[in-house]
C-alpha cells in the first residue's frame, strides 16, 4: 500500500522494540508506527522515559491481546543509588533529601535487598499512571498533590544482587506485573535508613520474550524500504507472544460460530482459562474463556 494512502496499512503483529532511554513510551510507539505506516498501533507495559528494554508494539489487530501481555513477569536490571531520595523516585527527579549510608556493610546492604523477595506488599509512587478519582497520580504529583495510595500486593520472584561500589547498588530483578522497581529501590533504601533512587533501569525480559529478542528503532530504520518487506519480517505473529495460553483448534462450524460471537462446546470440557482459538486452517481467531455451561465465549477475536 502506498504511504499516500492516510489510513496506513492493515499489518498484524507484534514489534519487540528495545526502547531507548530518555524516550517516552508514547514516543517509541508513534515512532514505530510511523515507520511501519501501521493504520493501528498500541504498546503493552509503559516504560519511564529513564528506563529502556523491551516495549512490545502491537501492530493492527494485535492490540485486542495487549492486555494478556501485561500478566506477564517481567526481568529487570536496575542501578539504585543510596543516600539520596528524589520526588520521582529516579534520576530524572529533584533530590528532597539525602543521608550519610558510608557506614552500611555490603552484607547489611545484601540482607536488606534479599529481605523483599517473596510475596510483599507495595505502595506505588506518585510519579506513575495510576489514577484518583479518574487523574493519572503524575498529575497531581506535578501539582505538589500527595495522595494516600493503598499498598497493593505484589511478588518478587528473585533478586540477585549483582554489586555494590561507591553507593550504587546493582541487582537483577525477576516480579510479578504491578511492580514499580523504583518503589523497590525506594523501600530497599528506607529499610538502610539512608534512602535510594534509580539511576538506570532496563527491562531485560518478560515470563517468555528475552533482550536478545528486541530491535532498536535505529535498526528498524536502516531495514526501512518501499515495500516494507524487510520491517515486516520483523513482527512476530501475535499467536507466538502468548505461549502461556493453551490453543484449541476448532471445526468449520465451530470457527463460525466463534467469528459471529457465539459460545462453543468441544471436547476440551472442564477449562477454567482462557484459551488461543485457531480455525481448521490453523488461522489465529483470537481469545476465548469459559462460559457459565461448560462451553468457550469468544474474549478478544482478530474478526
Amino acid at each position: 500500500m502506498s504511504r499516500r494512502n492516510p489510513k496506513g496499512r492493515e499489518i498484524n503483529g507484534i514489534v519487540l522494540l528495545d526502547k531507548d532511554t530518555g524516550l517516552s513510551s508514547n514516543a517509541a510507539l508513534q515512532q514505530v508506527k510511523r515507520l511501519f505506516f501501521a493504520k493501528k498501533a498500541g504498546h503493552t507495559g509503559s516504560l519511564d522515559p529513564l528506563a529502556s528494554g523491551i516495549l512490545p508494539i502491537c501492530l493492527g489487530q494485535a492490540t485486542k491481546v495487549a492486555q494478556f501481555l501485561l500478566d506477564d513477569d517481567k526481568r529487570y536490571f536496575v542501578r539504585g543509588k543510596l543516600g539520596e531520595m528524589t520526588d520521582t523516585l529516579d534520576s530524572e527527579g529533584e533530590i528532597v533529601k539525602t543521608q550519610a549510608f558510608e557506614h552500611l556493610k555490603e552484607a547489611e546492604i545484601i540482607d536488606a535487598v534479599m529481605s523483599f523477595q517473596g510475596d510483599i506488599l507495595q505502595v506505588p509512587p506518585m510519579y506513575s499512571a495510576l489514577k484518583k478519582d479518574g487523574q493519572p497520580l503524575y498529575k497531581l504529583a506535578r501539582q505538589g498533590i500527595d495522595v494516600e495510595r493503598p499498598p497493593r500486593p505484589i511478588t518478587i520472584h528473585n533478586i540477585d544482587f549483582i554489586s555494590y561500589e561507591q553507593g550504587v547498588v546493582t541487582l537483577e530483578v525477576s516480579c510479578s506485573k504491578g511492580t514499580y522497581i523504583r518503589s523497590l529501590i525506594q523501600d530497599i533504601g528506607d529499610k538502610l535508613g539512608c534512602g535510594a533512587h534509580v539511576i538506570e533501569l532496563r527491562r531485560t525480559g518478560f515470563t517468555h520474550i528475552d533482550i536478545a529478542q528486541t530491535i532498536k528503532f535505529s535498526e528498524l530504520e536502516g531495514l526501512a524500504t518501499d515495500d516494507y518487506q524487510l520491517l515486516d519480517e520483523k513482527i512476530f505473529a501475535t499467536e507466538d507472544m502468548l505461549p502461556d495460553i493453551e490453543s484449541i483448534s476448532l471445526n468449520a462450524q465451530q470457527a463460525k460460530d466463534i467469528r459471529f460471537g457465539r459460545s462453543i462446546l468441544c471436547d476440551r470440557q472442564g477449562l477454567s482459562h482462557k484459551v488461543k482459538l485457531f480455525d481448521q486452517s490453523q488461522v489465529f481467531l483470537g481469545i476465548g474463556e469459559p462460559d457459565e455451561d461448560g462451553g468457550i465465549k469468544p474474549k478478544r477475536l482478530f474478526v
